[in-house]
């Protein structure tokens, strides 16, 4: 810092201000110490500043499925979120579901000097482990409808399910047969339950349940059974890569869509618009669930504010897989 100090002509306390980020520093000066930093090779050292500051300016993304759609933009958007808040993020991927995984990536923290942490985990994970997170260490929770002594941030997955219930209701459709998730899924549960709820709000006849696991193999063995049955006229997948197998399964056994069968997907992945054909669903906003989880972390971090629970709201994208069903 003292070469830099001497070569861009500034004090010591000017290089440290540029090197944090502040602002209070004119433009000229601050680009003339930039140049300096870049000509001698010079990098704040983090941890030195850590020793300084109390913070690392790190935080840890507990996940426990990094193949799901939704966890892969979620710690994306939560990656590009603190970036720009300056701070760098440590990935904790489970390598199983089991209470030893858990307890192993809770141990692993200690090792990875962070200020806060994003959990990605499905509640049953924290009861069954029995681990806990360190006593003051700001920590969010990306699930809905979770007691939690943390703040939970997710997007309204009941809102979303009652939406693609009723748009297949309005359309005209008797009733809605549900493709849910896991068992063990918080977010198939939400939805599978929002989904019986608006069918038994509106009189319709609620329908048995059938069982995917998130893939397109699981939506095309499950359309297979659908499509056999002349009275399902509509389904609702929860998410887009089961639609997309549903979709697969009505083309081989001759059933057209939307014509025959009323497809819907939940997610809105980005190739949802191009299945064949494209695909109604439920858009859900990973980025602003990742900037609502920095945001939360780094305000309870740097200023020791406590955020309430949030639910992001969802949006009905409709496109050609949904139409009334045959007189």
């Amino acid at each position: 810092m003292l070469d830099v100090a001497r070569l861009a002509d500034v004090s010591l306390q000017t290089v440290s201000r540029v090197s944090r980020g502040r602002t209070n520093v004119e433009a000229s000066t601050r680009d003339r110490v930039l140049a300096a930093m870049r000509e001698i090779g010079y990098r704040p050292n983090r941890a030195a500043r850590a020793l300084k500051s109390g913070r690392f300016r790190n935080i840890a993304v507990i996940a426990s499925v990094m193949s799901s759609y939704g966890s892969i933009q979620w710690v994306s958007a939560i990656a590009l979120e603190a970036a720009r808040a300056g701070y760098s993020v440590t990935l904790v991927a489970l390598e199983s579901t089991e209470p030893q995984a858990v307890a192993r990536s809770f141990d692993a923290l200690a090792e990875h000097a962070v200020d806060g942490v994003a959990l990605l985990l499905e509640h049953h994970m924290l009861e069954e482990a029995g681990v806990s997170l360190p006593p003051g260490l700001p920590a969010v929770v990306l699930d809905s409808g979770v007691a939690s002594p943390y703040p939970v941030i997710d997007n309204d997955q009941a809102m979303g399910a009652r939406l693609a219930t009723q748009h297949l209701l309005d359309l005209g459709h008797r009733t809605v047969r549900h493709l849910a998730g896991p068992e063990d899924s918080r977010a198939a549960e939400i939805r599978e339950t929002a989904w019986r709820e608006t069918l038994e709000a509106a009189g319709a006849p609620v329908p048995p349940t059938d069982r995917g696991d998130w893939s397109p193999e699981s939506g095309y063995s499950a359309g297979l059974r659908l499509a056999a049955d002349p009275d399902v006229t509509a389904v609702l997948a929860a998410n887009d890569q089961m639609a997309l197998g549903i979709l697969r399964a009505m083309r081989e056994a001759g059933r057209d869509v939307p014509g025959d069968i009323s497809v819907m997907g939940f997610d809105d992945v980005p190739e949802s618009a191009n299945y064949q054909p494209p695909l109604t669903t439920v858009h859900q906003s990973f980025d602003r669930i990742g900037a609502a989880c920095v945001s939360a972390l780094v305000a309870e971090i740097e200023r020791g504010e406590r955020t309430s629970p949030s639910l992001v709201p969802v949006e009905l994208v409709i496109r050609s897989s949904t139409g009334p069903p045959r007189a």
